[in-house]
């Protein structure tokens, strides 16, 4: 029987060609993803990224989303457009712990009713107190779809908040009870994106850097505490956080990524967090930009 591909790695020793369905992994992740591509319905994350998390890599183990005792790179300056991370894996973000201290009223505080609240600019605490939150410049832009269309979720309200580069949040942690900086809400645009200006968050004992957020119908839901369409987190990759983390002010977060990984860490463990990790612009001196193209 004559063969109908041309691709060496789907031939068989006498140059027949292999069964699609005895072609291994890596071809069926290859096969979905330029079919994603056909269909043009949503960008994410890169296929290199889906890849790489399909390899062997250590077991998961579980912990706590808290700080014990306290909490991968491109162009410098504005965001990367949303068509970057072009090769989204189809699927809805997974549903995460909004962890101990999400000062949505949950657990204690509740800052989302807050006036100054509403803001692009998380760096600075508002109200009565005007602290600047130190680290590297960060900017997080995140792209909102609908998983069952994957249109862009216009006018939605976005929630995010994160630790410091000490690893204490706001609101909560001692050293920072009496601030509500790094946290913030905003409206997602016409292309379902959101941009927030803040700071490379630490990497504290127990959990791989990550940075928290919750997706509502609208601003106005947000700031009502109404109901949550999506609570999920974004994880930073391994090569930004060892840059970052070799900056001066980072030198507890060093330590504490040494112990932990993704496939260890108690909530992007199951799957790596393939759906979760940022794509990163920038560098230590212009700061970088973390994005991410997710469905809910």
């Amino acid at each position: 029987m004559s063969t109908e591909t041309t691709d060496p790695r789907w031939l068989d020793e006498n140059g027949y060609e292999i069964d699609e369905d005895h072609r291994g992994l890596v071809y069926d992740i290859r096969t979905l993803i330029d079919r994603r591509r056909m269909l043009g319905i949503f960008g994410g994350i890169a296929a290199t990224t889906l890849l790489a998390a399909c390899a062997p890599t250590t077991s998961a183990s579980t912990g706590s989303d808290g700080p014990s005792g306290a909490a991968p790179q491109g162009g410098p300056g504005g965001a990367p457009a949303a068509a970057d991370n072009s090769d989204l894996l189809e699927g809805e973000v997974p549903n995460e712990t909004a962890g101990p201290y999400p000062g949505d009223g949950s657990n204690g505080v509740n800052v989302l009713d807050d006036s100054g609240i509403v803001r692009g600019d998380i760096r600075s605490s508002f109200g009565s107190s005007t602290t600047t939150a130190k680290g590297v410049p960060l900017e997080i832009v995140l792209t909102v779809r609908d998983a069952a269309t994957g249109k862009a979720m216009t006018g939605a309200g976005v929630y995010l908040w994160h630790c410091d580069r000490d690893g204490n949040y706001s609101l909560y942690s001692d050293a920072a009870k009496d601030e509500n900086y790094l946290r913030g809400v905003q409206e997602t645009d016409d292309t379902g994106t959101v941009r927030f200006t803040s700071i490379y968050p630490a990497c504290y004992s127990g959990r791989w850097p990550h940075i928290h957020f919750e997706v509502y119908q609208d601003v106005a839901t947000a700031v009502a505490t109404g109901p949550i369409v999506k609570t999920s987190q974004i994880a930073l990759p391994e090569e930004t956080n060892a840059k970052v983390y070799a900056t001066t002010g980072y030198e507890k977060s060093v330590s504490n990524a040494a112990r932990v990984t993704l496939k260890s860490d108690n909530v992007f463990g199951d799957d790596g967090g393939v759906l979760q990790v940022a794509t990163m612009t920038g560098s230590i001196g212009k700061g970088y930009t973390a994005a991410l193209s997710i469905a809910v």
